[in-house]
């Protein structure tokens, strides 16, 4: 029956996986994300933010219901062989007051050959920010006002890199971020900075509310055109 899949929707977008269980969520399908997963997984960095208490490590994208995964920008059309080949890990220091990811960047994923696309790190960007600041805004979710960025260097495809953002200012609905996109390296070695940016985000004023019930009514009716609420 075509009701049941909209309630299993409607159920999954009410009750998302814990950060925990999106840790248990993703299986490498190939050789490649396989060697990708176990990379990232040994990393120092990894190691370093999973010791630390303050920090809870999640994989966000995996709370996006898998009906919908297809019809999201970076959780289904960008993500995958080639592009972003293994779902990025996330590490969310506690009070929405700063972020650390790691995500694999493919080849696919280019403005010029060889060189990731300018716009993909501003989404990178845009969605890393937001995650940082969203456990400090009453209701945990906003949408972005602005968003400024500056480019530092070209961002090699086929490569590591890691987003750090920090939350500078919370007022009410309104909080301000700062954050960087660089190279993954290794222990002593200085990072690349890829691109820099600021942005400022704003919880809408019936989030209270509203997030739930659009959230409901999109699934029961099959609406795929959602407001850009971002898992946290």
């Amino acid at each position: 029956m075509a009701t049941v899949p909209a309630f299993q929707a409607a159920a999954a977008m009410l009750n998302p996986p814990t950060d925990e269980e999106t840790l248990t969520m993703y299986s490498p399908g190939d050789d490649i994300a396989k060697g990708i997963e176990d990379y990232i997984n040994k990393h120092p960095l990894a190691l370093e933010l999973r010791s630390m208490p303050e920090y809870s490590e999640s994989r966000p994208h995996m709370k996006i219901p898998e009906s919908q995964r297809s019809h999201n920008l970076t959780g289904g059309t960008l993500m995958g062989p080639g592009r972003v080949v293994v779902p990025p890990f996330a590490w969310n220091e506690k009070g929405g007051k700063s972020i650390v990811t790691i995500s694999y960047l493919g080849p696919d994923l280019c403005g010029h050959p060889g060189i990731v696309h300018g716009g993909f790190l501003a989404t990178m960007l845009d969605e890393g920010l937001a995650r940082c600041c969203f456990a400090a805004l009453p209701n945990k979710i906003g949408m972005t006002a602005n968003l400024n960025i500056n480019y530092r260097a070209p961002a090699l495809a086929g490569a590591y890199v890691v987003l750090r953002a920090t939350t500078t200012k919370v007022e009410g609905r309104k909080a301000w971020v700062e954050g960087r996109i660089e190279t993954l390296v290794g222990e002593g070695e200085k990072p690349v900075v890829l691109a820099e940016a600021t942005a400022l985000f704003i919880e809408p004023r019936q989030a209270a509310v509203s997030t739930s019930i659009q959230g409901l009514r999109n699934a029961l009716t099959g609406v795929q055109t959602m407001a850009r609420v971002y898992p946290v």
